[in-house]
């Protein structure tokens, strides 16, 4: 846990793909939570589109899934990376290509946009030796 993280990647996922579909192996997730509140996924949600609309971001929500789940680029450090939340948490997950800066300038948005800390976790499935 850290209240000033870095966003260094212990791991990479990576990307396969076969002649119907793209599979990952490993995932990465920065789970980030507010500090000593609980807040309802709906408000985070709100919160996150906040900031995403207030740019410099590219999104969307394409999946049709029980929650928010959103696709998002970061135009200033050309990072693409998924984002959910869930169980009053905004999960920052990582795609092969990912860089701790777009990860970082989320987080920094998100703590701007709040008069609360916040709490991040990282953990690491699955992913392929380098």
């Amino acid at each position: 846990m850290s209240h000033d993280p870095s966003f260094e990647l212990p791991a990479r996922p990576t990307r396969n793909y076969s002649r119907t579909t793209v599979e990952y192996e490993g995932s990465v997730v920065f789970a980030l939570s507010p500090d000593g509140r609980e807040v309802s996924d709906d408000v985070l949600d709100g919160l996150l589109l906040d900031v995403l609309d207030d740019g410099p971001y590219r999104y969307g929500d394409w999946f049709d899934l029980p929650m928010p789940l959103y696709t998002v680029h970061d135009d200033a450090t050309g990072d693409t990376f998924r984002v959910s939340v869930r169980d009053g948490t905004v999960e920052l997950h990582v795609l092969p290509a990912t860089e701790p800066p777009g990860l970082a300038a989320l987080y920094d948005r998100l703590v701007a946009a709040t008069d609360h800390e916040w709490t991040v976790d990282c953990r690491a499935e699955d992913c392929p030796e380098e």
